[in-house]
């Protein structure tokens, strides 16, 4: 059995992406943390407890960081919805939520040092603070994927960044330098062929289970966000794209360790992943990069988890 942790700012996306781990036959999530992103820390952990009740889970969801280390909060209730689940506005689940997800964090991988996987689904802000509070914590780590960045290529939310990474770009770059054995998976990974096309959610719905239609219906508003704003063909599906990856790295079809710094500084490029992809600075490498994943194998991966 494989133990994950989850790290998220729990909107619509993030959602079907814990669903997916939760659901996955040899994976056992061992605790959530939520962190300001998408919506306030509240809002997510209210989403990601709606989705572990769905699944018949008790898994442990804990509030982490309300802000991000130095900036204002910024939300994407443009993309998500009022409610970051495309409007639905599920019931109050029963599972409370839990305090601390910092220390929670940090209590955890010392326990179990080694083996849990990191997966993060939002801005980086709790787990630079982890890094901050526990210096020891980048060693006990195996692997952390991170739903974030985009590697050399147009961000989301300006030309140069990704939404996760800009949200909290301090975080981001102690994260990205921490030592911490990181796969970087991009927010384009989602983008065209791998978007769910009209096909793809009318398949989805033909299962006719509580979890495709949960899936579908909390993304009404990301798919017309997506077809409207940023001009792709279909559902985008960024943090269930990463979770597939790490439930089956496999999906990433190409994968190079490269030296990747945040940009902090500048307003014009604030959370840009720079990528030395030919190694011009010379730099040692510092985090790896997926640059490709198998399409259908990433779409057929979330399927086994909604049928």
């Amino acid at each position: 059995m494989r133990h994950f942790w989850i790290d998220t700012d729990t909107a619509s996306d993030d959602a079907v992406a814990i669903l997916m781990a939760l659901r996955w036959p040899d994976v056992h999530v061992d605790g959530i943390s939520t962190v300001s992103g998408n919506v306030p820390v509240e809002m997510g952990a209210r989403n990601a407890r709606y989705t572990v009740e769905l699944c018949g889970k008790e898994t442990p969801v804990y509030l982490g960081a309300a802000a991000p280390m130095l900036r204002q909060p910024s939300y994407a209730y443009f993309f998500h919805g009022p409610d970051g689940m495309g409007g639905m506005n599920y019931p109050e689940a029963s599972l409370p939520a839990r305090e601390n997800g910092v220390q929670a964090f940090i209590d955890e991988i010392r326990a179990h040092p080694g083996e849990v996987t990191l997966v993060t689904l939002g801005p980086l802000t709790n787990i630079a603070l982890a890094f901050r509070l526990a210096p020891d914590l980048p060693s006990k780590i195996p692997m952390c994927y991170i739903m974030g960045g985009a590697a050399c290529t147009v961000g989301n939310i300006t030309p140069a960044a990704e939404f996760n990474i800009w949200v909290d770009p301090e975080a981001a770059h102690m994260v990205f330098h921490s030592e911490m054995p990181i796969l970087m998976v991009g927010w384009e990974h989602c983008r065209g062929e791998a978007n769910l096309s009209d096909s793809d959610i009318t398949y989805v719905r033909s299962f006719g289970t509580r979890f495709a239609d949960f899936a579908i219906d909390c993304n009404a508003s990301a798919l017309k966000a997506n077809r409207e704003w940023l001009h792709d063909p279909g559902l985008p599906f960024p943090d269930p794209v990463t979770m597939a990856v790490a439930l089956d790295p496999s999906i990433c079809t190409r994968r190079q360790k490269h030296y990747v710094d945040v940009e902090y500084k500048s307003e014009v490029t604030r959370g840009m992943t720079v990528v030395d992809q030919i190694g011009v600075t010379n730099k040692p490498s510092n985090v790896e990069v997926c640059w490709a994943i198998d399409p259908l194998r990433w779409k057929e991966a979330l399927y086994k988890t909604l049928r």
